[in-house]
């Protein structure tokens, strides 16, 4: 008989906030406490006892694998783990909290569904509790836990607990981007509210932690309406032993978003030529329809010159195409961002030359605000930059257009990395603001 069981859902999720807040602590209990560990990493855990935790198990230490990050007792890296329950498979990445691993943030929440910002319930909202939960913002997160951690050591107050929900709700407005944000007072070392509802807080009426991610709804986070697909691949198998693959050209690649069906009528960007889908491929063979992110090799119905970088798309919500662009950069390196200087950006698929032109603004995390670059007196000196974990608004034209959306809008084809050029060294993450105007469509009526 046929499976007609659904696949389990997967959820990517990362926690945040500031240094000792418990990241580390927290997923090691959620690890611990669902069973979800294998008897050599519990004898592994008693073994580095001796390292940290003065002979007691430390749960922080199935995460922090770096020998530096045991013996300071601090997150450096971002450490991934996988663990799943009868309801829905995890994939947790647990990032640095100190400012100057802001970038290993980014790195660690960009593909998250959700995000869990930590807050020590003795220090209250700082400001890396409202850095990184812009960031979870600015790189379109739909959902949110503020997990409130060492309650335990507040005497689990209801007061105190209320106090931080209140500061943070005060600033969330600000970001306007979260489909729902759940606060849960927990304690990481203790085990409180974390797989196991907490007697000590009776005055809490909500999921504990594993609960609110067994449950939160991720269904309806991927964009199903605008079908993009960057081709990543010309497919030729040229299979001698096959002779019904010798005339096989197909493109392979990821579906960025939305939904394609044989017969569907389709646009090649950027050069507009409108063709239909003939078939659809995959490992298990053709198939009617395929969905995002599924992997796919799609035919199309005219032999036309595609390649890798060009982008397939639907005749519905047709994307921007240009050379000048703003973004959002999060800036990675130790040498600062000036305009002018020159880059590889690499966006979905293709890789171009750009130019950084302006620097436009700063986010200023105790506000919350863009302070404007200030007017710049001596041209030989530059008025504005970007040092490392900066965030900012900037413009950038590059070498020749590409096709792309805003990231609100979509969040593959809306983002890109600037390469150093000689070192090929990553420098920043951005998030490509919304194009003025679609691609006009008396371009893209053009048909064979």
């Amino acid at each position: 008989m046929p499976n007609t069981q659904h696949p389990i859902e997967l959820l990517r999720f990362n926690t945040c906030g500031s240094v000792d807040d418990g990241k580390s602590t927290l997923i090691g209990r959620l690890l611990y406490d669902s069973k979800s560990l294998m008897e050599d990493q519990v004898e592994a855990l008693e073994k580095s006892a001796a390292i940290t935790g003065g002979g007691m198990i430390n749960l922080a230490n199935l995460t922090d694998g770096l020998r530096a990050e045991r013996e300071q007792g601090i997150t450096i890296d971002v450490a991934y783990r996988y663990f799943a329950t009868p309801k829905r498979k995890f994939i947790v990445a647990d990032t640095p909290g100190h400012v100057q691993y802001t970038r290993n943030m980014v790195t660690g929440a960009s593909n998250a569904n959700l995000s869990i910002v930590l807050v020590d319930a003795r220090q209250g909202v700082i400001e890396q509790t409202r850095r990184h939960t812009y960031i979870a913002a600015l790189l379109g997160i739909p959902h949110l836990v503020i997990a409130i951690n060492k309650m335990d050591l507040v005497d689990w107050k209801q007061e105190r607990f209320q106090e931080i929900r209140d500061e943070i709700e005060d600033f969330l407005p600000k970001l306007d981007v979260f489909r729902d944000v759940k606060f849960i007072p927990i304690s990481a070392l203790n085990g409180d509210n974390v797989v196991d509802t907490s007697k000590h807080t009776p005055w809490y009426e909500g999921p504990n932690l594993l609960a609110h991610l067994e449950t939160v709804h991720i269904a309806s986070d991927w964009n199903l309406n605008t079908f993009r697909f960057p081709v990543q691949w010309v497919n030729r198998p040229n299979d001698p032993t096959n002779p019904s693959l010798h005339d096989f050209r197909g493109l392979s690649g990821q579906i960025a978003s939305g939904i394609v069906r044989k017969g569907q009528p389709v646009v090649i960007l950027p050069i507009g030529i409108k063709t239909t889908i003939k078939d659809i491929w995959t490992y298990d063979g053709s198939m009617a329809e395929a969905f995002c992110p599924q992997s796919v090799t799609l035919c199309l119905e005219h032999d036309i010159d595609v390649s890798r970088g060009d982008m397939i798309v639907g005749l519905e919500n047709l994307p921007g195409q240009g050379a000048e662009l703003t973004a959002r950069v999060c800036w990675m390196h130790l040498r600062p961002l000036l305009a002018g200087k020159k880059y590889l950006l690499k966006h979905t698929t293709q890789t171009v030359q750009a130019v950084v032109t302006q620097i436009e603004s700063k986010i200023n995390f105790d506000t919350l605000e863009l302070e404007p670059a200030p007017v710049k007196a001596d041209p030989q000196t530059p008025a504005f930059a970007l040092a490392m974990n900066d965030i900012g608004v900037i413009k950038l034209k590059t070498a020749k257009p590409i096709v792309f959306d805003g990231y609100s809008t979509n969040r593959l084809t809306g983002s890109f990395i600037l390469i150093e050029q000689g070192t090929n060294a990553t420098v920043a993450a951005g998030m490509l603001s919304a194009p003025i105007e679609p691609v006009k469509p008396e371009y893209t009526d053009f048909a064979i």
